[in-house]
Order: C-alpha cells, then structure tokens, then sequence
C-alpha cells in the first residue's frame, strides 16, 4: 500500500480540490485525509468506490506512481485540470498533511513591534476558527496613539492557519485595500494551557515603502468567550514600557541581533 497515498494525491491533483472530489464521492474529508497520509487503508467498499470514480482498477491504484500517471495521461476520458483553482488545489494538499489545531481555536491578544511607528508595539486582537477540520485567522487592528489614546485607524486581515511540520502557520491579507500580506510562523504549544505562541512575521506595510521587514511576534491566549468591546479596547499602539504591557512579553518580541547571528530567529518558548 506504500505507493497508495502517492498516487490518490496524483489523482486528486486533476480536479478542482480535495473537497470536491471528497462531494462527488461521497467520503467524509477527514477519513479521506487519512488516506492521504497513509495513516489509515480504505475498507474494500471505499476503495471500489475510490477507483470506480477515478476510473482505474485496484491493482492500478497500487502500482508505482510514475506508471499509473502515464496510464491517466493516456485514458480516452481524461481528468481535465481546472486552472483557476490551482491555488486552491496547492491549499487543498497542504491541509490534507496539516495536524489538527483545534486546540488553538480562540482568541488572542497580538504583540510586536510596529513595522510603521517607530519603537511602538502593536497589540491586536486576533481570532482563529476552526470549520471542517481547517484553520481561518481573523486579525483587527485598532491603532491609538500611544501617548493619547486616540483613534486614529484601523486595519482588518483574514487568512488561513494550519500546522505544519511542528510549526503553526498563517497566511493573512488586509481586506479592505488588498494590498498587504503577512505570512506568520509560530511554534506551538505542548503546555496543558496555552499561554503565548512566539515566532516570526514577515511582511510589507505601506508606511515602509515597499521595503520588507521582519518581527519577533507573541500571540496571547486569551480564552474561547472573551468581552470583545473589553479586548478591542485594550488594542492599540502602546511604548514599550507601558505598564498595561506584559513586561515578559516585551521582552520575547525584541527585534534585537547579537553577535554571531546570520539570520533573524526566535528561541523555542
């Protein structure tokens, strides 16, 4: 069966998505990436079904990747490839490999240093929801000055999150101009309680031109029911030394390089 999850992800390749396929079916998705995995074989009814709806036999799903994608190519009913949704179809096979995160569903206060405002810390509020078994983010900034505590805007991002390789990644966009995108990595948490998750986010805010940087961040645990109007309110630009900050924190998202390092990095939590 070695060769099995290779080659259901081959065929799997030439439709618009691993959901669809899953629909046309009729498998449950989180049975179907089990078998992607290779963590679990189909029962002998699942598997006619699989090769009846691919249209190759038992012993074509089993045989070497290579051969059997060369049998496709050459089938008189050929699988056609939906090219619009080819960034789906790349999303699609990394959530068929990802871990569950549903321990991480919740709320979450964000912190790190400001790409735009000098020597300022940006705390968000940023959320994760978990729905069929994938990850979305959802992050709203509301940027008040530090000193004031003004309003002065606010910025709102939507994206997806999964975990990866024993690292949580997010991908967001800013929704209302389109014209920003964050991607996130974080290592998780194998604490009974989830405190903050640290890592790296890089990006390219406007206010830098078109220079790209890079952060220490720390995602704040805040609960699954939360006061959102109480959270949202303690959301803004803040100095560094602002005693509403958590000082051990503060210090987990400092941007500084020492001697020695090459690359920018962040210690294991």
């Amino acid at each position: 069966m070695s060769s099995f999850p290779k080659n259901l992800a081959m065929l799997c390749d030439h439709y618009p998505s691993i959901s669809e396929v899953c629909r046309q079916i009729g498998i449950n998705r989180q049975q179907f990436n089990k078998y992607l995995s290779g963590q679990v074989c189909p029962s002998r009814h699942n598997m006619h079904r699989l090769c009846n709806f691919f249209g190759v036999t038992q012993s074509e799903m089993l045989m070497e990747t290579e051969r059997l994608e060369q049998l496709v190519g050459l089938r008189d009913r050929p699988m056609q490839k939906a090219q619009v949704d080819l960034p789906l179809r790349h999303l699609d096979r990394i959530f068929a490999r990802a871990q569950p995160i549903d321990r991480y569903s919740g709320y979450y206060f964000r912190h790190f240093y400001s790409f735009g405002n000098k020597a300022c810390i940006i705390r968000s509020l940023a959320r994760i929801v978990i729905r069929e078994n994938r990850g979305y983010f959802k992050n709203i900034e509301v940027l008040r000055d530090p000193d004031t505590r003004q309003w002065t805007g606010n910025n709102k991002y939507e994206g997806v999150v999964f975990q990866l390789a024993e690292r949580i990644q997010v991908f967001e966009y800013e929704t209302k101009e389109l014209n920003s995108v964050t991607q996130m990595t974080l290592y998780p948490s194998y604490r009974q309680r989830i405190d903050f998750l640290m890592g790296i986010q890089t990006g390219g805010p406007l206010r830098r031109g078109r220079k790209p940087g890079a952060s220490r961040v720390a995602m704040e645990f805040l609960g699954t029911e939360i006061n959102l109007r109480r959270a949202l309110a303690q959301t803004g630009l803040f100095r560094p030394d602002d005693p509403s900050l958590r000082q051990d924190i503060v210090a987990a998202i400092n941007n500084k390089m020492y001697d020695g390092d090459f690359v920018f990095e962040v210690d294991e939590p």
